[in-house]
């Protein structure tokens, strides 16, 4: 299939986008970054870790885009007595019929918020693992297939530490992007005061279905991805593990690990769904740009001596696109 062919379809199949932005912007003001984002996990079939302080509608945002697509919807408020059971399910004893029986939890949903993930210990961080990777969820001796779609959508509060469970290396790498939500400007919030504060709440309805966001994920599979740009994006990856040898000296002692391959994998599909945002079939090198960011901030471990340094995770990110050669 030529571009332009591709182009014509992925129009169409993307008109549903604007719809369901607009209605989501009913109900969440500004927050275009995260909406987004969203969507492009959705697409791309990714999951989404969103950190940000209270208060900046992010399990709002998330409960909305669900009503927009009319999809089952699930909401786990993560704290530190939580057990696997309470995420996944677990096996009953029915005394009438003497029998065992599957209690299904509440991961069986096709959007699932998991608010505050970082306040459960790691034995259920593991159930959850098994599910984001899997998808699907072994109770007893059973195994049960998520429905689908099915992305996990987590949230936590960086500002607090106290009672809190750092999520392993293992399952931030399983987050197909990792959001950094900040405030709203001073126009928005005074129009979020507004809103909140009147009688009426504004809410948002359905303005796709699943089968719509299904056959759009087989078109994002499609968009068409230049060999210098799949190029483009493993030597961005590759700059993140061997920083010396990719002219990047100056971050050189930095870093202890760099990005795993999921990250070339999470950038080609991420930028297809930014591109289809666009209403365009083909990805350009602008694309793997504007969602790097949010693809590898995660994925890198740095040294002590970049913490001594005050060197972020963003600020190797910025230094890699830099640097690395735009094809």
């Amino acid at each position: 299939m030529d571009v332009r062919a591709l182009n014509e379809i992925v129009a169409q199949e993307s008109a549903f986008i604007d719809d369901v932005t607009a209605e989501i912007g009913k109900v969440i003001v500004g927050q275009t970054y995260m909406v987004e984002r969203i969507l492009i996990g959705l697409l791309a079939g990714g999951h989404v870790l969103l950190e940000g302080v209270p208060g900046l509608a992010k399990t709002l945002t998330v409960k909305t885009v669900c009503e927009t697509l009319e999809a089952n919807f699930s909401r786990i408020q993560f704290t530190p007595d939580l057990l696997p059971a309470d995420v996944i399910g677990t096996v009953i004893y029915n005394a009438k019929t003497a029998e065992f029986t599957s209690k299904l939890g509440p991961v069986f949903a096709n959007l699932v918020l998991a608010d505050e993930v970082n306040r459960a210990p790691a034995k259920v961080q593991s159930a959850l693992l098994e599910a984001m990777q899997e998808r699907q969820v072994t109770i007893g001796d059973t195994t049960y297939q998520l429905p689908d779609p099915f992305v996990v959508l987590a949230t936590q509060n960086p500002i607090e530490q106290e009672g809190t469970y750092p999520l392993p290396e293992a399952q931030l790498d399983r987050f197909m992007l990792m959001l950094r939500v900040g405030y709203p400007s001073r126009a928005e919030e005074r129009q979020v005061m507004d809103r909140m504060t009147q009688s009426h709440q504004a809410s948002a309805s359905p303005r796709a279905t699943l089968a719509q966001l299904a056959k759009a994920r087989g078109v994002v599979r499609d968009v068409y991805v230049d060999e210098r740009v799949k190029d483009y994006i493993v030597d961005v990856v590759f700059a993140t593990r061997e920083p010396s040898e990719r002219g990047l000296r100056d971050l050189a002692g930095m870093m202890e690990y760099g990005a795993s391959p999921r990250a070339s994998i999470a950038l080609n599909l991420a930028a297809r769904a930014h591109a289809f945002l666009r209403h365009r079939g083909y990805v350009t090198p602008e694309d793997v740009k504007a969602i790097g960011a949010d693809v590898l901030r995660h994925r890198m471990v740095l040294s002590y001596e970049a913490e001594a340094e005050g060197v972020s995770a963003e600020d190797v990110v910025r230094r890699v696109f830099e640097v690395v050669e735009v094809p």
